[in-house]
């Protein structure tokens, strides 16, 4: 079956309007460039009519006459003698302008350009700078924001000591961004690809302010800015920000080895560095990543690919949207509709160059690529030139990958037969399905490769005939495909099942979907069929609701095991409606369950009055959940109960517990964190022992910190455990917070941090008579809808 012909992705109005927009931005371009290169002749004339008194007519002919007599461009002079005039303002460069030639000063008020004075090793020009020869000239034929950064080192190094020179612009989310560097190494160049905004950076403080930052000192540098590089390498720094007409969005930073201040002369001389290399970096594309190091590591790669392969940079408009994009690298063999190829490419725009690509499916294609990290293998795409003369259709395959912040576009140029056999065969192929045609008259068939594939049968044995085809299927599926078959052929009535189709590969479950042509009398005279393998489609599905079943089974069972890990949780571990006084001492007990999940958590609490008229209080965290967990802690919690009341001391209850771990024998008992405190009323004094638990948190006169914690490891983790005391005096109005990790963990949060809040919170609402202290400080564990442990707390106050 073929398709009809594709229409043209642009409408003929569409293809009228991209013809005139192309044709206007070419006159735009060139009369900008024009009108550019005119603004700078006329101004180097005028500056020849007010300092030598000539006319203008005379001034163009001196500027025609010094150009020859350099050997170059009648532009490149006017830039020379601009570059010459003390307190003269550089005019940005335009795109089409040649490079500026530096010449040393000449007689007064009268360029050397013109006056034909022979050049010298150094010159000076305004309040005393020292400008090194060939600077401007350097600065004006670089080609790149690393050429830049490297002319300014070379021509800068000798005179002022500048050994690295690094050049940042503001990134489009805030911060900055390398755009360039020279000395600074590829090491620390990654480190400081991207400085995010709100690091305090020189550059980034230039940037803001529109202002020089002048590192001299880096011992009081290093604490008021983060430093590039090892302060000892580079003691003096300096940050100059481009002039600009309105924001400032680049920044130059010079490092030296040399540890003295910057004299007048040398900040003169680099400000006027700054104002050279703005104007050359002003046609240039902001820094993205990959750096151009990155991009000459791309270019070297597609130099060694066949076919076309090319690396396109986005281009950001005002609003911060993908505007156009740029070719920054090219395979040799890389070809376009107008038949440019490889290098050539490289800085063609691809809205200027391909308008009608723009609003297509390609177009945004590319965009997705670039802002999601999809690969972009769509549909062959059909493109209409609009060059001048008869437009051109041509049809690619193209593929776009990201790389960093730009794509890697990949194309083959089809001709239509090749493009609908290819699509046809991609659909076939993708959608495991194929076609087949009969003639019930003759007996005639045939099968699309794709058929035989799902038939797992040998196309040399050629296709089945539709009378045979039940004996091909599984023997429950023959009598009902068999009707289905004969009403198709003799009445013409559509058939579309699913059947099992026995093959030497196994069993396949195919659909059929068949329709009858007839002839005039009704008679059936053409057969056309399509098959599509849903064997992968019929397997996932029995294999889902096999899955399903066993998640029901299984979430019953863990239902069933979470509602008895609770009542036996609650039987073993009642938690009181009121508080409790033991010992002369106010008690508080509270408990929150996990938020979600059919876990039952292991932590528990003891708290008791001893015969001896103390008090002990006990909380434990039993590693795991559910019945496991709830028999550990209840061994732990009546065998710890049990060895204090007898009279053991709280680091030989430890022991004893911990052998107990080791030694069940069932690694169902895991182990645990317990924290053991005994109150003795007399001497107001609370004796306390840790096994790998949170310390204690004390509240005293409206400030809360935690008590030092004694030598203790998790129970049942180690065969010789060290365990200590640790002693506390209380006072009046003292509290105590004893607790498990779940009141101060959060899923995103570090330890410390945990820590630290909860110390803040206790001391806010543990204040004498607070109604409540517990529920404030448990109420934001409501609002974690991942909390995946259980918190219990135990709150004690001498009154």
């Amino acid at each position: 079956m073929t398709r009809p012909p594709e229409k043209s992705d642009c409408p003929d109005a569409k293809l009228a309007l991209a013809k005139v927009v192309a044709r206007l931005r070419d006159e735009l371009a060139r009369a900008k460039c024009d009108a550019a290169e005119a603004a700078v002749v006329e101004r180097a004339k005028g500056l020849l009519m007010g300092s030598a008194g000539l006319s203008a007519d005379r001034a163009h002919a001196e500027l025609a006459a010094a150009a020859h007599r350099h050997g170059h461009g009648l532009l490149e002079e006017c830039w020379a003698v601009l570059d010459e005039a003390p307190g003269t303002a550089r005019v940005p460069a335009p795109a089409c302008a040649g490079p500026a030639r530096e010449e040393p000063a000449s007689r007064e008020g009268v360029p050397p350009a013109v006056a034909g004075a022979q050049p010298e090793p150094v010159r000076r020009s305004g309040a005393g700078r020292v400008v090194p020869p060939g600077l401007a000239r350097t600065l004006a034929l670089a080609r790149s924001a690393q050429g830049v950064a490297a002319g300014l080192r070379d021509r800068l190094g000798p005179a002022t000591g500048v050994d690295c020179v690094v050049i940042y612009a503001a990134a489009a989310g805030g911060g900055v961004d390398l755009w360039a560097s020279a000395g600074l190494g590829p090491e620390l160049a990654g480190q400081w690809r991207h400085v995010p905004p709100g690091v305090s950076v020189a550059p980034l403080r230039a940037l803001e302010t529109g202002l020089p930052v002048w590192l001299e000192a880096h011992g009081r540098d290093a604490g008021q800015y983060t430093l590039i590089g090892e302060p000892e390498r580079w003691p003096t720094r300096a940050w100059l920000p481009f002039p600009a007409p309105r924001d400032t969005t680049a920044a130059v930073g010079f490092f030296r080895a040399r540890p003295e201040p910057f004299d007048p002369a040398t900040r003169d001389l680099l400000h006027h560095a700054v104002q050279l290399c703005g104007a050359a970096l002003s046609g240039l594309p902001t820094p993205a990543s990959p750096t151009d190091e990155d991009l000459c590591a791309a270019q070297r790669m597609l130099d060694a690919l066949s076919g076309s392969v090319i690396v396109l940079t986005p281009l950001l408009g005002p609003g911060g949207g993908v505007e156009d994009f740029r070719v920054d690298a090219a395979s040799p063999g890389a070809l376009d509709v107008s038949g440019r190829r490889g290098k050539e490419l490289i800085g063609v725009r691809i809205a200027e160059n391909y308008p009608t690509v723009v609003g297509t499916a390609l177009w945004h294609g590319y965009l997705d690529a670039l802002e999601n990290g999809t690969v972009y293998e769509g549909d062959p795409f059909r493109y209409e030139e609009v060059a001048a003369g008869t437009p051109r259709l041509s049809t690619f395959s193209v593929r776009a990958v990201r790389m960093g912040r730009r794509l890697v576009v990949s194309w083959e140029r089809h001709d239509t037969g090749d493009r609908e056999e290819l699509r046809l065969a991609d659909m076939q192929r993708l959608g495991n399905l194929g076609w087949g045609q009969w003639d019930p008259a003759t007996g005639a068939a045939e099968w699309s490769d794709q058929v035989y594939t799902v038939f797992r049968r040998d196309p040399s044995e050629g296709p089945i005939a539709w009378e045979d085809l039940p004996e091909h299927l599984v023997p429950e599926d023959r009598p009902e495909a068999g009707r289905a078959v004969r009403d198709l052929l003799h009445h013409a009535v559509p058939l579309d099942r699913r059947v099992s189709v026995a093959t030497p590969a196994g069993v396949r479950h195919v659909r059929i979907v068949a329709e009858a042509v007839v002839d005039a009398t009704g008679t059936p005279v053409e057969v056309h069929g399509l098959f599509q393998d849903l064997t992968r489609q019929q397997q996932a599905e029995e294999e889902l609701l096999r899955s399903e079943r066993e998640r029901a089974h299984q979430h019953g069972l863990l239902q069933a095991e979470r509602a008895l890990a609770s009542r036996l949780q609650h039987a073993l571990l009642p938690i009181p409606e009121q508080s409790l006084r033991l010992a002369g001492l106010h008690v508080e007990v509270a408990y929150e369950p996990a938020a979600d999940g059919v876990n039952v958590g292991g932590d528990w609490y003891s708290a008791i009055e001893l015969p001896d008229g103390s008090a002990l209080f006990v909380v434990g965290d039993v590693a795991g959940h559910g019945l496991d967990a709830v028999a550990t802690m209840a061994q732990l919690r009546f065998s710890a109960k049990g060895m204090v009341i007898t009279g053991s001391p709280l680091v030989e209850v430890l022991h004893r517990l911990n052998t107990l771990l080791l030694h069940t024998g069932d690694a169902r008992f895991g182990t645990a964190t317990m924290i053991m405190a005994v109150y003795d009323p007399a001497e107001q004094c609370l004796t306390w022992a840790q096994a790998g638990h949170p310390p204690p948190l004390l509240i005293r006169d409206g400030r809360a910190r935690y008590l030092d914690r004694p030598a203790g490891v998790l129970l049942g983790a180690n065969a010789r455990p060290r365990f200590t005391e640790a002693r506390s005096r209380l006072r009046p109005g003292d509290q105590i917070l004893l607790y498990t990790d779940g009141l101060m963990e959060r899923p995103t949060e570090h330890l410390d941090e945990g820590f630290a809040r909860l110390a803040r919170t206790a001391a806010e609402v543990c204040t004498p008579g607070a109604a409540d202290p517990l529920g404030v400080l448990l109420s934001p564990l409501h609002s974690l809808s991942a909390r995946r442990d259980d918190t219990c707390v135990v709150h004690i106050r001498l009154p």
